[in-house]
């Protein structure tokens, strides 16, 4: 059975833990390594190494530190299957679902290589008679990063090439369900040239976390995941004086206007709404259809129902088996309440099985319409592949039912009408909005901005605010006397 190794100071080693959590292919629940529960000791540890190469990596010029997310790119890039298919065998995700997730990741080192012009400061001349003042940006410290399982490898990439790249240092607290692809990054990144201690890594769970959050060494936190977890620890965290950044649930809307191109809507809504098995903090999970466009609900669900689940390598397969067996009783009992509470199940996924994996987290496309908003599988994050329907009369109605929503990370609008779309771009209370695009997420120099119960802080992550959220701002301001200039044959001036 492989033991997945700790990061700290450079070097990977050993817990000496007796505690292990067992990593499992969640095709078939069967283990295929284990991670350990990080010692107090070895977590202290990490935080210490991190301290100590803070005092040399922020000396680091800018583009030097840009130039090793560089070759950091280039390796991710020349290795975007490996990295894919281990993701894909921890995960369960299907291959080019693997190579997404890896892709998404390379995007924000892309950003990260850009450092130089992004830690530019100001200056203003003369702002009054010879006094000029100017502003560095410089980094904070010691930084930690505590990510889920759905996107082990683009989340850690969200997180540690920004804070690395602006001259921090970094402990990351991976999932213990999938700790084999933030691993693989790490050894990559070393390989990239990444000095000792610039990254460290640690496992296991609460107790690991806390440590984090209630060291005095650590300047900034950020997480992403479920919202009891994430309320945690942004109180937490900020009870402790330090930044935090928490990423949290969501219950994304598309809403759908009888003009917009049917054939389109179909097929986009599709993928965004069981696609990577509906683990995504952007997946679609609720259809708003307006007006006439309510039509087309059954060919929807009709579409919806011929996606198969499979296992990771399988071409033919829609998405993959649900990250763990309480993952996918969790969803079961939703379905089931659906039923129970007076939606109409349209498809129904509960019994789906794959053929030879019949011990995986298995479950099939399912599709409710007639849902109000009073149902629990409305106002709860399902976290599985289950699409509800709702239909209202305009679009001012669908808006309402939105902006009511606890949630606010991601929504959007199909529409062949510029009005309805600036109308609903402008009065809809969501971070990130897609008009004609079902899951918007944007590109790294733009920032992740999910709002309400979404996330929990005041800067998002990567694009111009991880920049800010990663360092601080230091204002000069300076006044050199003309008097004081030396003069004469004994002047001596040095470069160096």
């Amino acid at each position: 059975m492989q033991t997945v190794p700790l990061l700290i100071n450079g070097q990977f080693v050993e817990s000496e833990s007796s505690q292990f959590i067992a990593v499992t292919n969640p095709a078939n629940n069967e283990a295929i390594a284990q991670a350990p529960v990080a010692l107090d000791a070895e977590v202290e540890a990490a935080i210490a190494a991190a301290q100590n190469a803070f005092k040399t990596w922020s000396k680091v010029p800018t583009p030097e530190r840009a130039r090793v997310m560089m070759r950091y790119q280039h390796l991710l890039k020349e290795h975007h299957d490996e990295l894919a298919t281990i993701l894909a065998s921890e995960t369960g995700k299907t291959f080019d679902d693997a190579k997404g997730d890896v892709w998404r990741g390379i995007e924000v080192v892309e950003q990260a290589m850009n450092i130089p012009a992004l830690m530019m400061g100001e200056t203003v001349e003369n702002v009054a008679r010879n006094i000029d003042t100017y502003s560095y940006i410089q980094p904070l410290g010691v930084c930690v990063g505590i990510t889920p399982f759905n996107f082990p490898a683009m989340i850690p990439l969200w997180m540690f090439p920004m804070a690395i790249a602006c001259g921090n240092t970094f402990v990351l607290k991976p999932s213990e369900q999938d700790p084999l692809t933030p691993m693989r990054l790490a050894e990559l990144f070393i390989e990239a040239g990444a000095p000792e201690g610039v990254l460290n890594i640690v496992h296991g769970g609460k107790e690991q976390v806390d440590i984090l959050l209630n060291h005095p060494t650590v300047k900034a936190v950020s997480f992403v995941g479920s919202v009891p977890v994430g309320q945690y620890i942004y109180r937490t965290a900020t009870s402790n004086m330090k930044r935090a950044q928490c990423f949290a649930g969501a219950k994304n809307h598309t809403v759908i206007m009888p003009d917009a191109n049917k054939e389109h809507v179909l097929n986009n809504m599709v993928g965004a709404s069981v696609g990577a098995a509906g683990q995504r903090c952007m997946a679609i999970s609720v259809a708003v259809f307006v007006g006439d466009s309510k039509d087309w609900i059954e060919e929807l669900a009709e579409r919806i129902g011929k996606v198969k689940p499979g296992i990771w390598n399988d071409k033919e397969a829609g998405f993959g088996p649900l990250i763990s067996p309480k993952a996918k009783a969790r969803v079961l009992e939703l379905i089931q309440s659906g039923k129970d509470e007076g939606a109409t199940c349209l498809v129904d996924g509960s019994d789906a099985t794959v053929e030879g994996y019949e011990q995986g987290n298995w479950v099939g496309p399912t599709v409710f319409s007639n849902v109000t908003a009073d149902m629990r599988i409305y106002q709860e994050e399902i976290f599985g592949p289950v699409l509800c329907c709702m239909c209202v009369d305009t679009l001012e109605e669908a808006l309402a039912i939105v902006n009511a929503n606890q949630y606010g990370n991601g929504t959007s609008i199909f529409t062949n009408s510029g009005a309805a779309a600036r109308k609903y771009q402008s009065d809809v209370e969501v971070g990130q909005v897609g008009i004609n695009i079902p899951i918007p997420v944007p590109l790294p120099f733009f920032s992740f901005t999910g709002w309400k119960n979404s996330f929990y802080g005041d800067l998002h992550a990567y694009g111009k605010q991880a920049i800010r959220f990663y360092s601080e701002t230091k204002t000069i301001t300076s006044r050199w006397v003309e008097n004081d200039i030396p003069s004469g044959p004994n002047m001596t001036i040095s470069l160096r």
